[in-house]
């Protein structure tokens, strides 16, 4: 996610320590603290498309060929291409949708949407009503609804019931310009700082479960006093297992064990598992650390990891010594992980399965090999980080749920390692996938900074830097094709990057503003290969704003152009959904784009059309269907995020725009309710009018 490490926070500086050798907005995931000398993606592509000839001089990226058709045929010569039977009607069979700036959801033609379960909505049982004033306490909001929806899945009741079910968000961080109440003479957007104020942040983040169901009229709604609403904050006790548990890296004065933790933060995108489980990923956790300790100095993991020693947006470290890196040094290193769920257990404890590797997670997506072992991929969502999977030692057994419980505890991690090796077919170069094991790994069994597996997996970026793991563009949601098991990734931009390479045809943007969706298939079609074929499904692109040097590739055009691809998610039918998060400035280089949107991709024409366009300020993020794929869930995270919006607000001189949101909360947007009292998070309801399967 993207939107709010590009704002400036007004802080209370006057309780932090001086210290400009590293702040939070030093470390915004567009900047990279990644060391590595390894090659860079972007460097391949360009060797890539250089030796092959694809750009011709003067033609830009808008003339570069891919594949035509899927990835089918780059597939090993021991595996038969995988099939996929398309549905009856066209792939895409929808009137697109224009770009705009407004400030509501627009659907195509045939379709309605309507906003649902806004944060602040009263969830469990005895829940106080949201109050439009912003003035609802800690206590109050640990019972209502999180904060900034992102990632989430649909559990059906039973099998196949569309009418019924779990819906498990995610709620990834605070907008503090809307969440606390104005007050008199405030100088900033905290107002007086209490711990309360610290505690009802803590409350809006993590995992909400809700019990949702139809009525008789077709209408969705929120069962009242279910057993199974829950919610999971940054309170919330929860275990830490796998190979991380109890080690000396993981201990706190509140746990010298090491075996549990407190909360789950930062909570983008998701997963689930076959076994009936949700998976939430525990992204930008950085940015709730710093320090008031003059003169302390980070170790290298801190650094590594981004910890801040000045501004945070958050400022929990300054009443609550949990998020003072100084006075709890280990405290940071129980977050970066994925979190399992059991939303049809309510008295289920969180697990935080340090097997799969301490990053900031973006997504996970699964998918079993043919002997059931579960792959789950994942991407480190930050310039030059990288992408990974985890390939588990057991098997899912469907007749044996007791036998799935801790499959995500036991495995093998791996990082990505992209190269330009010839293929027999039209992708363009072939990867491995390098183990990460401190036994295994004669790399890491050599040095001394990994004493065992724990340390590598807590030092999961360390460990993946060591051995030379390709830098990516900020590597976000990945996703699985649902017939062939064509993995897809995007890279969501490379806008901090600064680039000393030359502006030419084979490289004409070296600050790529717009970003790309790279996808691969493992080497004989099986999920566990090590080594892999890749190429690009689309680079973003702008034709209309500068042809030559930003046009993109020749599936964008000037109807379907976007930036920054985040959210994506293949339908069961096997249309790609991408979600964007984004600039919404509407000139420059964004001219035309409009707020950000989502869109549907046919993997095999790679045609891209636009289906959804977002209100004011926001992103659009995470994306469920039920069963039937008759409705379909999409989250609209922090509506009214002002930004370089061209409809912002005139701010008066000298007065900061978030203090000025935060006294005058409706300046800019209170989408989804016009009478509202501030902007807010929610759920939309996207249904077909005639009662049709989405995309049909």
């Amino acid at each position: 996610m993207r939107g709010r490490n590009n704002r400036a926070f007004f802080n209370p500086t006057a309780l932090l320590p001086e210290d400009s050798a590293m702040n939070y907005l030093d470390d915004s995931e567009n900047s990279s603290v990644n060391p590595s000398q390894a090659e860079h993606f972007n460097q391949l592509v360009e060797r890539v498309v250089t030796r092959r000839g694809v750009l011709k001089s003067g033609l830009g990226l808008g003339a570069l060929t891919f594949l035509s058709g899927s990835l089918a045929a780059c597939g090993s010569d021991d595996a038969a291409p995988a099939v996929v039977t398309p549905p009856a009607a066209p792939m895409i069979n929808f009137k697109a949708v224009a770009a705009n700036s407004g400030n509501a959801i627009v659907v195509p033609e045939g379709y309605k949407a309507e906003a649902f379960v806004p944060w602040g909505t009263p969830l469990v049982k005895g829940a106080p009503a949201w109050k439009p004033d912003g003035s609802n306490t800690a206590a109050d909001q640990a019972l209502q609804m999180g904060d900034n929806h992102d990632g989430m899945h649909f559990f059906p009741m039973s099998e196949g019931n569309s009418n019924e079910g779990l819906l498990v968000m995610n709620h990834e961080y605070i907008n503090p310009e809307y969440f606390y109440a104005a007050e008199a003479g405030q100088t900033d957007i905290y107002g007086t700082w209490t711990l309360d104020k610290v505690r009802k942040a803590q409350h809006a983040h993590g995992v909400s479960v809700v019990h949702v169901k139809k009525d008789a009229a077709g209408k969705w709604g929120v069962v009242a006093d279910s057993a199974y609403n829950r919610r999971i904050h940054g309170n919330t006790a929860m275990a830490i297992t796998g190979p991380a548990a109890g080690h000396s890296l993981m201990q706190t004065s509140a746990d010298p064990f090491g075996s549990y933790a407190f909360g789950t933060l930062n909570n983008c995108g998701n997963g689930w598992t076959p076994w009936g489980t949700y998976l939430t990923c525990e992204e930008n956790f950085n940015s709730y650390f710093s320090t008031t300790v003059a003169g302390a100095t980070r170790t290298a993991l801190m650094s590594r990891y981004g910890l801040a020693t000045g501004n945070t947006p958050y400022q929990w470290h300054l009443l609550d010594n949990r998020f003072d890196w100084a006075k709890e040094p280990n405290e940071s290193n129980r977050f970066g992980w994925i979190v399992e769920i059991d939303p049809f257990d309510p008295a289920s404890t969180p697990k935080k399965r340090t097997a799969l590797g301490r990053i900031k997670h973006e997504n996970a997506a699964y998918v079993l090999t043919d002997d059931k072992r579960v792959v789950v991929y994942m991407g480190d969502d930050q310039a030059d980080e990288f992408v990974y999977k985890f390939v588990s030692d057991g098997k899912f057994d469907p007749a044996n749920p007791n036998a799935n419980k801790n499959l995500l505890d036991h495995g093998k991690l791996y990082v990505a390692k992209f190269g330009d090796g010839t293929t027999k077919g039209d992708s363009m170069g072939t990867g491995e996938w390098i183990l990460l094991d401190k036994a295994a790994n004669p790399i890491l069994a050599a040095n001394a900074s990994f004493p065992d597996q724990a340390t590598v997996l807590i030092n999961t970026r360390q460990a993946a830097t060591v051995v030379d793991a390709t830098k990516m563009d900020r590597p976000e949601w990945v996703t699985v094709h649902p017939s062939t098991r064509e993995v897809y990734l995007t890279l969501t931009n490379n806008s901090g990057r600064n680039d000393a390479t030359p502006l030419n045809d084979a490289n004409p943007r070296a600050n790529n503003v717009y970003g790309q969706i790279i996808r691969w298939r493992e080497a004989g079609n099986n999920p566990a290969a090590t080594t892999f074929e890749w190429d690009h499904f689309v680079l973003a692109g702008n034709p209309t704003a500068n042809p030559l040097k930003s046009a993109g590739s020749a599936n964008i055009t000037a109807d379907n152009t976007f930036n920054s691809p985040d959210g994506l998610a293949f339908d069961p039918e096997g249309r790609l959904w991408i979600q964007t998060d984004g600039a919404n400035s509407n000139t420059g280089n964004y001219a035309g784009q409009g707020n950000n949107q989502m869109l549907v991709g046919d993997p095999k024409t790679k045609e891209i059309r636009r289906f959804l366009v977002g209100p004011d300020g926001c992103e659009v993020t995470g994306i469920t269907w039920t069963p039937d794929m008759k409705t379909m869930f999409v989250n609209i995270q922090h509506p009214g995020e002002v930004g370089s919006h061209p409809r912002k607000p005139t701010i008066p001189a000298g007065v900061n725009q978030d203090l000025y949101l935060a006294q005058n909360p409706t300046a800019f947007s209170s989408w989804p309710n016009a009478a509202g009292g501030r902007p807010r998070s929610a759920t939309v309801i996207v249904t077909k009018i005639d009662g049709g399967k989405i995309g049909s």
